[in-house]
C-alpha cells in the first residue's frame, strides 16, 4: 500500500462524490486512476462520519467520533486516501457544523438528553430551551415523533415499554424511535414485581433523584440489573413487571401515561413540532436537531474526529455545510481556521507547506458579498451556477414568458411576490413555534423599558413576521459590534419593505426592532442579563430568517412559479431572469481578487435540474414565441387527459405548464414517442419528480397532506401522456421539440462547462456530469453513476470531428473537460492566480460571443472564446457546432501585449496568428464548439 502522506499536487478540479452504503469509500479507490486522468487533483467527499444508519446523504450524524462502518470505516479510508496520495490528489471533506440526526435509536448524545433532561452532560450540546414561555414544557423537551396525537398512539398500544437486558436499562419505544427512561422512574416499573431482589434495585433507582452523582452511580446499577436478570426467575419478574404497561385496559394505560409523564420529555404527534418545539432544528426537519457549536465543549466534541484526520495527513480541506444555520457563522470559521492551522504543522512531512481550504455552504443574494474576515477560501459555488444561467438567458424572453406564466397559470410571474406569501405561509405554520418563541423573547425586552413596556405580544409578531417576510438575504451577522454597513443596507430594505405593509399603528414597532435585533451594537449594553437576552434573541432572529428563507424560495416558491425553469434553482435569484454581460464579468474579476480559490459549480447533490437539464431549457428564452405556439397545441391535445376534481381541474395549468417545461429539458436524447422500454424508465423518474414538485407547492398537496385526489390525478395525467395511444401526438410533439432544442441546449452545455474550468475559481466536477446531465431533483441527481462507461470512453479517445457528430452519448462533454482540466493542471498558475481580462469582440454577431483571457505575464495567458444566446446561429444543425458561415464578420480582437503569439489550440490541432490583432470567430470557432487558445510551446495531444 502506497503511503497515506505523499505529496498532493495544487488544488486546480475538485469531484463531487455522494458516499452511502451502496457508493462505499472502497467504490471509489478504482476510480481514482480515472479521476486523475480527467484533471481531478481532490475527491470532495459527502460527510462520511458515522450517520443514520441506511443514510443516503450522510448529513444526519449520529456518531461524530468515527468514520461511517457503511462506507466501509476507517480502514476504507485508509486505502482511498493511499490511492488518492498515488496520483498526487488530495481530499475534502463535507462536515456538518450545524446540526445532528435524532429521534431513532442511533444518536447516544441525543438518547442520554432524553434520559437525563437538563442534567445530562449533553443537554447543552443541542440547541434546547430549557426554559419555555410555557410552563408546562420547563425543564422537558417536546419529542414530536409520534404518528399522530399523543393520547390515540398511547390507547393504539402503539408506544411500548422494554427492559434492554444488556445494558439493564428500561425505554419506551414507537416504531423506530426509542425514549430512554429517567432512572429514578424505573422504581415505578420495578415495584410492580413481586421479587425481593426488584424491589431493592426500585429503592437505589428511586434513590438516584437526590443523589448528585445519578449520572454515574446510575450506570453502576443498570449492570448490576442486567448481571442479576440473567437468573431466570429474576429476568421473568422483570418482563412479568413491564408487562404491566403493556396497554390492554385502562389499568395500563394510565400506569404507563404515568410512567411516561414523570419522564424529562413530552411524547407528542409530529404535527405539534410547528407550534411548540422547543429546540432548534435543520430547517423544520424533526429528525435533525441544532447543535451548540458555539460552546468550546461542543465545538471539540463535534470536530475531535476532523482535527485527528486533519492531522495525520489524511483530510486536506473542509467544506462546511449549513453554515447560515450557526449562530455566529464568522467566529465559528475563524475559530476552525485557527485549529486546522494549529495541526498544519504535526502533518507528515511530504504535506508541510500545502495550502489547506476551507469552504462554506452559502447562498449568496444579489448585491450579497462573502464577508473576508471569516478566513475561509469562498463558497461552493451557488452564485457561479446563478451567474452562468443568467449569462445563458436572453432578456428579450423574459417579457412574453412572463406573460405566457400569468395567462395561463393565473398566477403571478413576479418571482418575489411569491417568495413573500410562501415566506408567510412558513412563518405561519412549520416554523411558526420559531416566530412565537422569538416574539416572546422580545416581549420581555419590551416589558424591561418603561418606554416601550405597553408594545403586545400581538404587535411585536406582527411586525416581526412583516420583517422576515420582507428579507432581501438568508440572514445577517450582527453582533457585539452591531451591524456591518452591508448588513445595515439590507436590514434597511427590510423595515422599509415592512413598513409598506403594516398597518400605521405599528410603524412604531419597527425602530424598536431596528434597536433590538442588531442596530444597537450589544456592548452599548452594559454587562448582564439584559445583554444577554438581547444576545440571546438577536442570534434566534438571524438563525429564524436563514431558514425562512430557504423553506419559502427554495421548497416553496421555486415549485410554484415557472417563467421559465432553468432559473428557479438552489442559490438562483428567479426574480432576475437575466444579467449584463459586464455586470457578470465584473463579479468574475472580483472573485479572482477576493476569493480567487472559491468553489465553481454547475450541479450539485442539491440542484433541482440537472446542469444540462437547464442549459436545454435556457435556450426556451430565446425562442418565446415558438413556446407560445407548442404550448396552445399541448393543452389543447391533452384536454382528454385532465380530470376535473372537487378542488378544480387537474393538472392545475400551472403545475402542467411546469410538466411541459421539465419534459422539454429533461427528455432523453433520442428518445422517440413511441419507444415504450425508453418511456417506462424515463416516466418512473418523472413520478418522482412530480411529487416532489406538487407537494413543495404547497398549493394543493403537500408533505403533511398529502392530496391523494390531486395527485393521484396528476400521475394520471403523467402516465397517460408517456403511455397511453390518445395522447400520441401530443407525445411525439412534445418528442421533437425537446429534440429541436437539444444542439443548442448542448452547446449552452459545453459553454457552462468550459466557463467553470476557465473563469477564477476552482472548478468542482459533480459526480457523472462528464456526461450530459439530465437529472431532476433529488433522488433522482443521486442515481448511481455509470462509472464503467466514463471509463470506457475515456480509455478510448476519438477525433474531434467525431466527437462533435457524436455529441449525443456525451463523450464530447467528457472530452471537452478532460482537455482543459489538464491544461489548467500543466498550467496552475494562469488559471489560478491569472487576472481575468474581458476581451472585446466586434462584428455582426459580437453579442453572442464571450471572450476574456486568464493573464499572468505577456508569456503566459490562456483565451477563452465560447458563443451565447447563439441558437439562432445554429439553423437547424443537427450538432452543437455552428457554421464558420453564420459567423460573418464577427471577430475578436487581442490587446497588443497577446498579439505577438502565434496560438494553440486546446483542443484540435490549429494554429491562428492574430492579423492586426484580429481573429475571426469563424476560424476560431471553426472545429470544435467552444475553443481555449495559448501560446504555450507543447500544446495537448
Amino acid at each position: 500500500m502506497t503511503s497515506t502522506s505523499s505529496a498532493v499536487k495544487p488544488l486546480s478540479a475538485t469531484v463531487r462524490l455522494q458516499f452511502h452504503k451502496d457508493f462505499t469509500l472502497d467504490d471509489a479507490v478504482p476510480l481514482v486512476a480515472y479521476f486523475a486522468g480527467l484533471g481531478i487533483s481532490h475527491v470532495y467527499a459527502s460527510p462520511i462520519l458515522t450517520a443514520r444508519p441506511g443514510s443516503t446523504h450522510g448529513y444526519d450524524v449520529v456518531d461524530p467520533t468515527r468514520i461511517n462502518p457503511e462506507l466501509g470505516g476507517e480502514a476504507a479510508l485508509l486505502r482511498l486516501v493511499s490511492e488518492l496520495r498515488a496520483h498526487g490528489m488530495g481530499l475534502i471533506l463535507d462536515i456538518v457544523s450545524n446540526h445532528m440526526a435524532v429521534g431513532g435509536d442511533a444518536n447516544p448524545w441525543w438518547l442520554d438528553v432524553l434520559e437525563w433532561g437538563p442534567t445530562s452532560p449533553y443537554a447543552n450540546f443541542f440547541d434546547i430551551q430549557w426554559r419555555s414561555h410555557d410552563p408546562l414544557m420547563v425543564g422537558q423537551l417536546l419529542v414530536p415523533f409520534l404518528r399522530s396525537d399523543y393520547g390515540e398512539v398511547l390507547g393504539a398500544g402503539e408506544i411500548t415499554l422494554h427492559f434492554d437486558a444488556a445494558e439493564g436499562s428500561l425505554y419506551a419505544q414507537h416504531y423506530a424511535h426509542r425514549f430512554p427512561l429517567h432512572p429514578p422512574s424505573y422504581a415505578d416499573v420495578l415495584k410492580t414485581a413481586d421479587n425481593p431482589q426488584l424491589l431493592s434495585f426500585a429503592a437505589r433507582f428511586e434513590a438516584l433523584d437526590v443523589d448528585p452523582l445519578a449520572w454515574h452511580n446510575a450506570r453502576q446499577i443498570r449492570a448490576e440489573l442486567a448481571e442479576v436478570a440473567l437468573v431466570p426467575e429474576v429476568g421473568q419478574a422483570i418482563a412479568d413487571a413491564v408487562s404491566q404497561f403493556a396497554v390492554g385496559d385502562d389499568a395500563a394505560f394510565n400506569r404507563l401515561h404515568q410512567l411516561l409523564e414523570r419522564q424529562h420529555y413530552r411524547l407528542a404527534s409530529w404535527r405539534t413540532a410547528a407550534d411548540d418545539i422547543n429546540w432548534r432544528r435543520f430547517f423544520d426537519i424533526n429528525e435533525l436537531g441544532g447543535l451548540r457549536v458555539e460552546r468550546n465543549r461542543v465545538f471539540e466534541a463535534t470536530h475531535s474526529k476532523i482535527f485527528e484526520l486533519i492531522q495525520r495527513g489524511l483530510v486536506d480541506g473542509l467544506r462546511i455545510d449549513h453554515v447560515d444555520g450557526l449562530a455566529n457563522p464568522g467566529a465559528y470559521c475563524r475559530k476552525l481556521r485557527r485549529r486546522v492551522n494549529g495541526l498544519l504543522s504535526k502533518r507528515p512531512q511530504a504535506l508541510a507547506g500545502q495550502p489547506f481550504p476551507i469552504y462554506v455552504e452559502k447562498i449568496l443574494a444579489a448585491g450579497e458579498q462573502l464577508a473576508q474576515n471569516w478566513s475561509v477560501d469562498g463558497t461552493t459555488g451557488y452564485e457561479f451556477m446563478n451567474e452562468v444561467s443568467q449569462l445563458q438567458h436572453d432578456p428579450i424572453g423574459e417579457l412574453q414568458l412572463a406573460g405566457l406564466w400569468e395567462a395561463r397559470s393565473g398566477r403571478t410571474a413576479n418571482f418575489m411576490d411569491e417568495v413573500r406569501e410562501a415566506r408567510q405561509l412558513v412563518l405561519s405554520g412549520t416554523l411558526a413555534g420559531d416566530l412565537e418563541a422569538l416574539a416572546q423573547g422580545l416581549l420581555l425586552v419590551a416589558r424591561d423599558d418603561i418606554a416601550t413596556r405597553d408594545l403586545t405580544l400581538g404587535s411585536i409578531r406582527r411586525a416581526l413576521m412583516e420583517l422576515i417576510v420582507h428579507f432581501p438575504v438568508y440572514r445577517t451577522y450582527a453582533g457585539g459590534h452591531g451591524r456591518s454597513a452591508q448588513d445595515q443596507l439590507f436590514f434597511q430594505q427590510a423595515l422599509e419593505a415592512a413598513h409598506g405593509s403594516l398597518g400605521e399603528a405599528d410603524w412604531p414597532l419597527l425602530a424598536h426592532l431596528d434597536r433590538w435585533l442588531g442596530g444597537q451594537a450589544l456592548r452599548q449594553l452594559p454587562p448582564g442579563p439584559a445583554r444577554k437576552q438581547r444576545q440571546k434573541l438577536l442570534t434566534r432572529f438571524q438563525q429564524l430568517t436563514s431558514p425562512a428563507a430557504a423553506k419559502a424560495v427554495e421548497d416553496t416558491a421555486c415549485y410554484r412559479s415557472a417563467v421559465l425553469l432553468s432559473r428557479n434553482d438552489v442559490g438562483f435569484d428567479p426574480q432576475h431572469f437575466s444579467a449584463p454581460l459586464d455586470e457578470l464579468q465584473a463579479s468574475w474579476i472580483k472573485r479572482g481578487e477576493q476569493f480567487p480559490d472559491n468553489l465553481l459549480t454547475t450541479a450539485t447533490h442539491d440542484h433541482k435540474r440537472g446542469e444540462d437539464t437547464r442549459a436545454r431549457l435556457a435556450v426556451v428564452s430565446e425562442r418565446s414565441t415558438w413556446l407560445v405556439d407548442r404550448f396552445d397545441s399541448w393543452f389543447r391535445l391533452a384536454a382528454p387527459l385532465r380530470e376535473e376534481l372537487a378542488d378544480g381541474i387537474a393538472p392545475s395549468p400551472g403545475d402542467e405548464m411546469m410538466l411541459y417545461q421539465t419534459l422539454l429539458g429533461s427528455w432523453p436524447l433520442g428518445l422517440p414517442g413511441d419507444d415504450q422500454k425508453g418511456l417506462s424508465a424515463y416516466l418512473d423518474r418523472l413520478r418522482g419528480w412530480q411529487e416532489k414538485a406538487l407537494r413543495e407547492a404547497k398549493l394543493r398537496s403537500s408533505w403533511s397532506a398529502n392530496n391523494e385526489a390531486y395527485e393521484g390525478a396528476c400521475r394520471r395525467f403523467l402516465e397517460g401522456l408517456l403511455q397511453s395511444s390518445e395522447a400520441a401526438d401530443l407525445r411525439n410533439e412534445i418528442a421533437a421539440a425537446a429534440e429541436s432544442l437539444a444542439p443548442a441546449g448542448a452547446l449552452n452545455g459545453l459553454a457552462q462547462s468550459l466557463l467553470r474550468m476557465t473563469t477564477p475559481g476552482v472548478p468542482d466536477l459533480y459526480q457523472g456530469t462528464e456526461f450530459w446531465d439530465f437529472s431532476l431533483v433529488d433522488p433522482d441527481n443521486r442515481r448511481p453513476v455509470d462509472f464503467a462507461a466514463r471509463q470506457a470512453a475515456f480509455a478510448h479517445p476519438r477525433p474531434v470531428a467525431e466527437l462533435v457528430n457524436g455529441w449525443r452519448g456525451g463523450q464530447v462533454k467528457q472530452w471537452l473537460v478532460r482537455r482543459t482540466l489538464n491544461l489548467r493542471a500543466e498550467h496552475h498558475d494562469v488559471f489560478a492566480r491569472g487576472h481575468y481580462v474581458p476581451l472585446q469582440v466586434t462584428g455582426s454577431h459580437a453579442a453572442r460571443v464571450l471572450a476574456f483571457a486568464r493573464h499572468l505575464d505577456d508569456e503566459r495567458f490562456a483565451i477563452v472564446v465560447l458563443p451565447r444566446l447563439a441558437a439562432g446561429l445554429l439553423d437547424g444543425s443537427s450538432t452543437p457546432l455552428i457554421s464558420a458561415s453564420a459567423w460573418g464578420d464577427t471577430q475578436l480582437l487581442l490587446p497588443p501585449h497577446l498579439c505577438h503569439h502565434t496560438l494553440s489550440s486546446a483542443y484540435t490541432a490549429s494554429s491562428f496568428t492574430p492579423v492586426e490583432g484580429r481573429l475571426p470567430i469563424a476560424t476560431v470557432l471553426r472545429d470544435f464548439p467552444v475553443n481555449v487558445l495559448h501560446p504555450f510551446q507543447e500544446p495537448r495531444p
